[in-house]
């Protein structure tokens, strides 16, 4: 059997949108606590880089194509160089649902999460090195 035609090019720009009842709330949470920089304003619709062509955007619940819901089967990973400092500067920020780092030998990561304002769970993973 022939395999499908690939997409007729590459991908510019790897988006994945949460939606928000309070999105001014979830803003904020992003922009001062993550720190992350605004890459697109679209009003009720934003979207901030997270590194290289990787962003999250942040949407209005009554404007986009989908309402806020619970539960959230989706969850945010970011991977960094060094878990454990993130996970004290986490605890400094008092983020909800936060967990202490713990090692996956079968995944080979060290990680911990914890929640945004609605409820959208962060994974922090780095690589043991």
């Amino acid at each position: 059997m022939t395999p499908p035609p690939a997409p007729p090019g590459p991908v510019d720009l790897a988006i994945t949108f949460f939606y928000y009842q309070d999105l001014p709330r979830a803003c904020a949470f992003y922009e001062r606590v993550l720190g992350l920089k605004l890459a697109i304003d679209q009003g009720w619709s934003r979207i901030y880089r997270i590194a290289g062509q990787a962003h999250v955007g942040l949407v209005d619940e009554t404007r986009g194509m989908h309402r806020a819901a619970d539960p959230k089967p989706v969850q945010l990973c970011l991977r960094v160089p060094d878990v454990d400092a993130w996970h004290a500067w986490a605890a400094a920020q008092g983020v909800a649902g936060l967990t202490a780092p713990r090692n996956s030998p079968e995944l080979g990561i060290r990680a911990f999460v914890f929640n945004d304002p609605e409820g959208y769970q962060i994974e922090v993973q780095a690589v043991p090195g």
